[in-house]
């Protein structure tokens, strides 16, 4: 079960279990949209991987399973990220 991290691991923006701005990998690293986008071009700094919309969990599911609240906060260093983001972010998440 998705944990619904509640937080970009980047810039600390809330990301609350109902928002339509969480992204996700496959290790349910949790970034913003803007981060995504704007700054890791779809490649995630701790796995290489690409990201995903995280699903909204039905409010009737959150009552019985909750966010767990676990933040993670560790911004990205850019520059040694940037060997990383060079190599994938032209290549396909599926292809990687």
């Amino acid at each position: 079960m998705l944990e619904l991290r509640p937080t970009c691991e980047n810039c600390d923006s809330p990301l609350p279990p109902h928002s339509e701005d969480a992204m996700i990998c496959t290790y349910e690293c949790t970034f913003c949209m803007n981060c995504v986008n704007g700054i890791l071009e779809n490649v995630c700094p701790n796995c290489g991987g690409g990201f995903e919309k995280r699903p909204i969990r039905p409010k009737e599911g959150l009552l019985k399973h909750p966010s767990k609240g676990n933040r993670v906060y560790k911004p990205v260093n850019l520059k040694t990220f940037k060997d990383l983001k060079e190599t994938n972010k032209n290549i396909h998440p599926k292809d990687r």
